[in-house]
C-alpha cells in the first residue's frame, strides 16, 4: 500500500523556483530518502503534500487521501518541519500537552519517554532553550502521538552528533514497530546510514529514484591509481567515467559500467599501484548532478 502518493505534483511560485511534475510513491514501512541541496524544492514539496500550500497542477495524497480535501488524515502522521517556531513563555510540558490535545488520546508517559531519549527538560521555558534543545522540541512533538507516518524536513539541523544518533535510532524503531519514515535531507550520510530508497530532487525536479542497495552494488567504483610516469588525462576520458581528476602520475574517477571495459584500460598504463573501493552516497549523488548539468 502507497502510504504517501505524488502525481504530478507542481507548484509555481512565479519565476522563481517551485516544485514541478514530480511524480512519487512511499511504501508502508519503508525509511524513503528525499535528498537535494538547500534550495531544491524539499521543503515545497513537503508543505504541499500536506495540504499546507495549494499545488499549481497535479495532486498528493496521504493514505490515498488528499489533506487538504481530508485534514483529519494529519491526525495519523507526525511532522517535523526544517525550522520550528513556538510561543515562547510557554514550558515545554505545556506546549507538548496541548499538542497532544489534538489527538484525544493521553500521550503523558510518551511525552516522557521521548524527553528522556532526547534529553529534553520538560520543565524549561521555550525561549530559554537552543535551538538545537527547540529541535528536539519539535522531534517529541511530532512523535508524541505515536504516528503511522513520520514526515521529517531536515531533522537534525542543530543536534550535536551523539544526539543525533539517539534520534536515529529512535526513528529505526518507530519503523520497526510499522511507521513509514519520509526523510528529507541534503546530508548525504544520514541518508545513506537510514534509507531504504532515496529520490534525487535538483531545481524542483526528481532527477533519480533509487533504491539505496542499487546505487551502493558493483556497478560504481571509486578508483585511485599512481602510474610510473605521467598519465594522460585523455587515457581515461571515456563514457562511464565521471569526477576525473589527474595530476601528474596519479588519478582518481567513478566509473559506472561494465568493470572489464575500464580494466582493459588501466592495462594499457604502467601502473605502480591502483585502489578499487565503493563510492559513497555522496559521490553517486555527485555524479548524478554532474552528469545532468
Amino acid at each position: 500500500m502507497s502510504v504517501i502518493e505524488m502525481n504530478h505534483l507542481t507548484k509555481q511560485y512565479g519565476k522563481s523556483r517551485g516544485i514541478k511534475n514530480i511524480n512519487l510513491s512511499v511504501e508502508e514501512g519503508e525509511i524513503f530518502g528525499f535528498i537535494g541541496p538547500n534550495g531544491a524544492g524539499k521543503s515545497t514539496a513537503i508543505r504541499t503534500l500536506l495540504g499546507l500550500i495549494y499545488p499549481t497542477s497535479g495532486s498528493a495524497a496521504i493514505f490515498g487521501r488528499n489533506c487538504t480535501e481530508h485534514p483529519e488524515i494529519r491526525k495519523e502522521l507526525g511532522y517535523l518541519p526544517s525550522e520550528v517556531f513556538y510561543y515562547d513563555n510557554m514550558k515545554v510540558i505545556d506546549l507538548l500537552k496541548y499538542s497532544a490535545s489534538f489527538y484525544k488520546k493521553d500521550c503523558t508517559k510518551r511525552i516522557r519517554e521521548l524527553a528522556e531519549i532526547m534529553d529534553l527538560d520538560l520543565k524549561k521555558k521555550i525561549d530559554d532553550l537552543s535551538f538545537g534543545n527547540k529541535k528536539k522540541v519539535g522531534i517529541v512533538q511530532g512523535l508524541l502521538h505515536e504516528p503511522k507516518l513520520i514526515i521529517l524536513d531536515e531533522p537534525t539541523s542543530g543536534l550535536d552528533p551523539l544526539m543525533q544518533q539517539k534520534f536515529f535510532d529512535l526513528l529505526r524503531e518507530e519503523n520497526r514497530k510499522g511507521a513509514t519514515v519520509f526523510f528529507s535531507s541534503h546530508i548525504l550520510s544520514e541518508v545513506q546510514k537510514m534509507c531504504s530508497r532515496v529520490a534525487f530532487i535538483k531545481e524542483g525536479e526528481i532527477i533519480k529514484l533509487e533504491k539505496m542497495s542499487t546505487l551502493q552494488e558493483n556497478n560504481y567504483k571509486r578508483i585511485n591509481i599512481e602510474g610510473v610516469s605521467t598519465i594522460s588525462k585523455e587515457a581515461f576520458d571515456i563514457s562511464g567515467v565521471s569526477r576525473l581528476e589527474v595530476n601528474g602520475t596519479a588519478a582518481s574517477f567513478i566509473f559506472k559500467g561494465n568493470i572489464n571495459t575500464i580494466m582493459q584500460r588501466l592495462s594499457e598504463t604502467e601502473l605502480r599501484n591502483i585502489s578499487i573501493e565503493e563510492p559513497d552516497l555522496e559521490e553517486i549523488f555527485m555524479h548524478y548532478y554532474v552528469k545532468e548539468d
